[in-house]
């Protein structure tokens, strides 16, 4: 029999974790809410559970792949919760992205329940969650990992392991946020500007992709806004909640941050707009007087 492995929620990157896990041979039990979603995984091979205490009763390892602590706190802890009904020495595997002291005590819980974590959000977006090329940025005791390198193995091409403590995986995590919250808005500028100007779209993104002023992020979000498809596959509010984080953060040890500061006020203000749901790109809608081309 193939190794039973957990994963609650089939969203852009833990749909991807769940296939790279079923391609890898293991035994792969999901759990979501959107019931639709769930049966489809399950013609694909995988196996259906209810909630997170049926499917953590079934697995040795389990990933949470939900969007932020209180829905981490809810699948693991609360009602028909994930931990009361794993096996002692399981492993869980926490990947929501959180605040730094929340992964810190949660780790502390669940090992007071008898089981093993790693603080290990990922990085990478939907097409390498699929392929099973994430980054992993873990931290958490030698035992966790050792009971569950295959899995690792499954679900990355790079799994960083950044100490024993846990809340140094969400750490690096929030610093890598940091960095592409503001790649993201500082891109949604530049088009702005470029589009105030005149300038033809496509041609300006040809030319900063081949330039110095170029990212991963202006690379990978721009088409978004010159095709004018705000399909969320990270949306406005994920920023709004990450780059809180990094600001909550910096903001207890008095930590300046004014970059970070400002790509969350533009989030915000695309968030109170109405444009929480779309995706992150849609960011440059606060540009006044910006004719945002129309959805090819």
């Amino acid at each position: 029999m193939s190794r039973n492995v957990g994963v609650i929620g089939l969203g852009a990157m833990g749909l991807g974790v769940a296939r790279s896990l079923l391609r890898a041979g293991l035994r792969v039990h999901a759990c979501d809410l959107r019931s639709e979603v769930l049966q489809a995984f399950v013609k694909e091979g995988g196996v259906g559970c209810a909630s997170p205490a049926e499917l953590s009763a079934q697995c040795d390892v389990v990933i949470t792949l939900v969007v932020n602590a209180a829905q981490t706190e809810a699948v693991l802890f609360g009602e028909q919760g994930a931990v009361a009904a794993m096996k002692p020495g399981g492993v869980v595997i926490a990947s929501a992205t959180v605040a730094p002291d929340f992964a810190i005590e949660l780790g502390k819980r669940i090992e007071a329940a008898g089981l093993q974590m790693l603080d290990a959000p990922v990085s990478g977006g939907a097409a390498r969650a699929a392929s099973g090329e994430m980054t992993m940025m873990t931290s958490g005791p030698a035992a966790a990992y050792a009971a569950c390198e295959d899995v690792l193995a499954a679900m990355a091409g790079k799994v960083y392991r950044l100490g024993s403590a846990h809340g140094a995986g969400s750490k690096v995590k929030i610093i890598n946020q940091l960095l592409a919250g503001v790649h993201i808005a500082v891109a949604a500028e530049a088009m702005a500007l470029g589009l105030r100007e005149g300038v033809d779209p496509d041609a300006l993104y040809d030319v900063i992709t081949h330039s110095a002023g170029n990212s991963w992020m202006f690379e990978n979000r721009v088409p978004h806004i010159l095709n004018g498809d705000y399909t969320p596959l990270s949306a406005v509010d994920i920023f709004v909640k990450d780059l809180g984080l990094v600001l909550d953060t910096a903001r207890r040890s008095k930590f300046p941050l004014p970059l970070s500061a400002a790509a969350h006020q533009m989030f915000m203000m695309a968030s109170t707009a109405g444009h929480g749901g779309e995706d992150d790109s849609a960011v440059i809608k606060i540009f006044p007087g910006i004719d945002v081309p129309a959805a090819k």
